[in-house]
């Protein structure tokens, strides 16, 4: 079965990446380039599918986060 998943990058000031989904808010992970950022994503998304299957639990649904950029002025 093949799931999939929006995942949302940061990049960090000091560098690298952080890494959210949002369909699963305990995965938070990091990679010092994008690409190993998206790897680490899908092994902890793999690891969190894989536990939900051995014990019953059922597979979250993706969620598309919605984004707008907010211009605030100040007096």
């Amino acid at each position: 079965m093949q799931y999939s998943y929006t995942v949302l990058y940061e990049q960090l000031p000091e560098g690298g990446f952080l890494v959210r989904v949002q369909a699963m808010p305990e995965i938070v992970t990091y990679g010092q380039t994008r690409e190993e950022a998206r790897l680490m994503a899908e092994d902890a998304i793999r690891c969190v599918l894989e536990s939900a299957q051995k014990t019953g639990e059922p597979i979250p649904e993706d969620i598309q986060p919605a984004a707008e950029r907010l211009a605030i002025t100040l007096a």
